[in-house]
Parts: structure tokens; C-alpha cells; sequence
């Protein structure tokens, strides 16, 4: 028996951590003399150890049994041994974040991995190896993009190309829940990034293209993409291996042992497959202007709250409404935001999509929703726009916007509440951190701060957009055209505090007390990090 996967270090509390892994045989699986058995996807293993009895504040080296034989640290290996850090008393007022979007795996292919690039996170996990335990970020955070369905690695497009029939699946998108298999070892089984998924706690959600480019763009493209033969297997397989391999994780073991799906699923004997067909439809379709299974969750670091949004699959479009999240599960955002705020020193949102784009392009995707919103000739031609210029994030779901930037400018507001507000994002292959100007006094600063990419290639003529999206002078031109066609007075303004910033990059938010700040950093030629930006918060 062996790890096909992982260790990978999910949530961890005070007293608790979650280890997940895949095995090539069903197995008992320990970490720290807690224990899971395997469940069965399509002939795949997988568990989810629940660790207990942790020190607060303290960190503890462990290792992974497969049925009593140690399977990891690997023989000879180069790396630290893993461990599991908790928080606690003495770190409560400490965070630090990494995070970033867009992570494309490297092909094997010289030509074409000199064109994306070193792959930050790659390098992060290079330098963490020689850092003291002190000096290591609490959480990972992956912003979206952590598997590339529909843009395959050449060798990939190879492997399928003799596994299908001429003409009844895409050639070069995964479908079946084994190729997505094939997708999550080829882009987790490097060995710098095996091994900071072992040793960093690790949260993740999901973006389009987890799944497709343009997922859930809007309800022609649902009605569209719905028509096609091999379309419910994609869903299904695409949702089902993201609950396996993403979501699970996300989960404390508290909310694991109360999770009806996580329950069924460890309990079946033999495949879980038509378990897991099950949640992803609940989880696609829309019922009663919302959807059936939650992805966003809530980490709670010390004096600091980390609430993830699904900006993706909880977006509620086949109604003839157009939202962002439901109105079920954005109450509930609503409602972890207010669960004692007053204790917090900082508040971080985060979202593979960002909030606050540059305002040029804002201004454009709310004009395109009210067009595409019409009928006739105007309409059809707003949508093909849509979908051709990925016209799909917060401005061009203008009501979620507007509630998402009531909720945030509460939260600013209260007094003895936060000192930041933080919306974490990915997706726009720029990175760049902007202050909202709020229409209130508040107490708290309110940030966007963007990482994209972690590993891919940029278009040239991308750079040129994103620096006129920024610019002043051009963004109130474009706020009185997007007025003189329908969209509402915006509450709130924000600017560039830096960027556009272009390649590679990883972020880090630190905070100490009630300061923070963002730092960003790109490889340099010779694989190391080098700084490229640091953004004060709270001056």
C-alpha cells in the first residue's frame, strides 16, 4: 500500500487538524494515533483523518500510516518533516496569509514552461524549507484555478485522445471523475508543492476553470453548455472530485461529523459514486432561487475571521434573476460577518472573483448586464459580448454587488469592531491591492487585494486593458456613460494603491494586533522571491 496524494494539511483549530489523503488500496489511514478509513470513488481511496488532543499554540511533527506502515515523510527525503501548527492564546493576535489564484502545472514540456514561468508557490515552498517554524504563514489560501479542466496539458490532450470516441466527448476537456483524478496528481504531486500542502494548513475553492471557462457566465451559457450529451457527466464528475478533493477539507472536524453527505459517504460500503452524483446535482441546480449544497465556509484564526464565498456554483441565474450567491447562502455570509465582530481585529472575505475591479472594466460589465438583459437583437449581442470578454464578475451581478458593499460598509462602520476589511481574490491575471472610499465614517479599512497568477502565462495585449482600466481620468468618463445607461449611482468609490502587477506572483497578508499589511513577490531567474510591492493597510 502507498500515498498516491497528499498528506495534504487542511483546517486546523486550536486542539484540531484535518489530514487528507489518497491511498492506491482501501486502507486505515493514522495521523497522530487518530484514525480514518478509506472511502471508495471509482475504484479511488480517500480519507480524512480528524486529528484531536493537539496543544494550543504549539506544533507537533507527525506521519502517515497506511495500515501500520509509515508511508510518509517518503524514504529520503530532502524535505522538513511535516507538521501540524495550532493556534492558540499567544498567537491570537497574529496572522499571516498566503494566497493566490491561477496555478497551471508544469508540463514536462522545456518551450512551454519557459513561457508560464517559475511557479510562485513553487519557489515559497523552496524558501519555507530554510524558515523557522515562527517565521510560517498560519494558512494557504487557494483562490481558485487549482485544476485546469479545460485547458489540458499537452500531455494530457495526448492521453485522451485515445480514449474517445470520434465526436461524443471533447477531445481535450476532462469529463469522467478519473480524469479529474489524473488532473489533481499531475497538478499536486510536484514535490515542492506536495510538501507545503503537508505541512500549511490549506483552504481552497473553486473557479471556472476547475470546471469550464465561463462557468455559470450566465443563464444562456447554463442553457447553452446543459444541451450537450456529455455535459451532466462533466458536472457531475467535476463537483463530485471538487467535494473530494477541495471541500472536504475546508470543513472542521465538528462540521464533518454533522455533515449529512460526509456521513453517508464514510459509512457506504463499497463505490460512493452514486452518492456523490447525487450531491452534485443538488449542488447545480437551482431550486426556490437557490442552490442545494453550500461551499462557502468560515475559518475562524485567532482575533481574525477568514470567510470564504463561493462566487461560482452559488450563483443563481435559470430564475431570470441574476446573483452572485443565492439569497439562503448570502444570509448566511451575512450572518458569519456579524457573529461577534466586535471581537475581531480583522476580517478577511474571500472570493475567486474580485469585488473591485478595476473601475473602467466595473463600469463596462455593469453596462453589459443591463444589455444583455434586453431583448431582441441588443440583447443576443450583449450576451455573445459576455461570454467573449468574461463580463461575469461582482459589477456584472450589480444587486450582489450592492449588498456585498452594504455588508462590508457595516461591518467598517461598527464601532470597536474590526481595524480591516479584506476581500481576498484571484482570477484577473493581474495582481493589485485598492482602498474603497465607503459613504460613511468607519473604523476599519476596507481593502480588494488580487493575486493572479500563481503559475500561468499572460497575455501581452491583457497588460495594455488592465493599466487604462486604472486610469482616473478614463474611469469618470466611463461612470457617466454606465449612469446614462441604467446603472445605479455606486455608493462607494476606491484606487490603486498598487499594480497592475504582472506575472507570477504570491501575496501575503500579515497582520500583528490591529496592523497589517500586503506584501507581493515574483521568482526571480534564479528561483528565489523577490519583493515587488509591500502595502501598508491601517495608515
Amino acid at each position: 500500500m502507498t500515498l498516491l496524494l497528499g498528506p495534504v494539511l487542511r483546517h486546523v483549530g486550536d486542539t484540531t487538524a484535518t489530514v487528507w489523503v489518497q491511498t492506491d488500496t482501501p486502507a486505515e489511514v493514522s495521523v497522530l494515533g487518530c484514525s480514518a478509513r478509506t472511502f471508495e470513488v471509482q475504484g479511488c481511496h480517500y480519507a480524512l483523518v480528524a486529528v484531536t488532543g493537539l496543544t494550543p499554540d504549539s506544533t507537533t511533527e507527525y506521519e502517515v500510516q497506511v495500515d501500520g506502515v509509515k508511508c510518509w515523510p517518503e524514504a529520503g527525503s530532502d524535505f522538513p518533516p511535516s507538521v501540524i501548527r495550532t493556534r492558540g492564546p499567544r498567537s491570537a493576535d497574529r496572522l499571516r496569509i498566503v494566497f493566490g489564484s491561477c496555478r497551471y502545472p508544469k508540463t514536462g514540456e522545456p518551450a512551454l514552461d519557459d513561457k508560464l514561468g517559475l511557479d510562485a508557490l513553487d519557489c515559497y515552498a523552496t524558501r519555507l524549507k530554510t524558515m523557522t517554524h515562527d517565521e510560517w504563514p498560519d494558512a494557504l489560501l487557494l483562490l481558485g484555478d487549482q485544476v485546469y479542466a479545460d485547458e489540458l496539458t499537452p500531455e494530457a490532450r495526448r492521453h485522451l485522445a485515445g480514449r474517445r470516441s470520434k465526436g461524443r466527448r471533447p477531445p481535450d476537456e476532462v469529463v469522467t471523475f478519473g480524469e479529474y483524478e489524473g488532473l489533481y496528481r499531475h497538478t499536486w504531486g510536484d514535490p515542492e508543492i506536495r510538501w507545503i500542502l503537508s505541512t500549511v494548513a490549506t483552504a481552497m475553492i473553486f473557479d471556472d476553470h476547475d470546471i469550464r471557462d465561463d462557468w455559470n457566465t450566465s443563464a444562456a451559457w447554463r442553457a447553452e453548455v446543459n444541451a450537450k450529451p456529455w455535459w451532466r457527466d462533466r458536472i457531475r464528475a467535476g463537483l463530485g472530485s471538487y467535494w473530494v478533493y477541495q471541500h472536504l477539507g475546508n470543513l472542521s472536524p465538528q462540521e464533518l461529523a454533522a455533515d449529512d453527505d460526509y456521513k453517508k459517504v464514510t459509512a457506504a460500503s463499497g463505490d460512493c459514486w452514486p452518492l456523490l452524483v447525487d450531491l452534485a446535482d443538488r449542488a447545480d441546480h437551482e431550486v426556490d432561487g437557490d442552490k442545494g449544497l453550500r461551499f462557502s465556509f468560515r475559518w475562524d484564526l485567532g482575533r481574525s475571521r477568514l470567510l470564504m464565498a463561493d462566487s461560482r456554483n452559488a450563483r443563481i441565474l435559470d430564475s431570470g434573476e441574476r446573483k452572485m450567491l443565492g439569497d439562503r447562502e448570502f444570509g448566511w455570509l451575512e450572518d458569519q460577518v456579524d457573529d461577534e465582530l466586535d471581537t475581531l481585529d480583522h476580517l478577511v472575505i474571500g472570493s475567486s472573483l474580485p469585488w473591485l475591479l478595476p473601475p473602467v472594466i466595473g463600469d463596462m460589465q455593469t453596462v453589459n448586464e443591463i444589455a444583455a438583459g434586453r431583448s431582441g437583437l441588443r440583447g443576443r449581442l450583449g450576451e455573445k459580448i459576455r461570454q467573449a470578454a468574461d463580463f461575469e464578475h461582482w459589477p456584472a451581478f450589480m444587486e450582489s454587488f450592492l449588498r456585498l458593499g452594504r455588508l462590508v460598509t457595516a461591518a467598517a462602520a461598527l464601532p470597536n469592531g474590526p481595524a480591516t476589511v479584506s476581500i481576498l481574490s484571484g482570477d484577473v491575471h493581474h495582481s493589485y491591492a485598492a482602498r474603497a472610499d465607503l459613504p460613511v465614517p468607519t473604523h476599519a479599512r476596507v481593502h480588494q487585494l488580487v493575486c493572479s497568477p500563481v503559475h500561468n502565462y499572460v497575455p501581452a495585449y491583457v497588460k495594455p486593458v488592465f493599466k487604462l482600466g486604472w486610469s482616473p481620468r478614463l474611469a469618470r468618463v466611463t461612470r457617466r456613460w454606465a449612469k446614462r445607461r441604467g446603472s445605479p449611482t455606486l455608493p462607494l468609490s476606491w484606487r490603486n494603491l498598487s499594480g497592475p502587477l504582472f506575472g507570477n506572483t504570491i501575496a501575503t497578508l500579515n497582520a500583528k494586533g490591529r496592523d497589517a499589511e500586503v506584501l507581493f513577490e515574483q521568482p526571480t531567474r534564479d528561483g528565489e522571491l523577490a519583493e515587488v510591492a509591500r502595502v501598508p493597510l491601517t495608515n
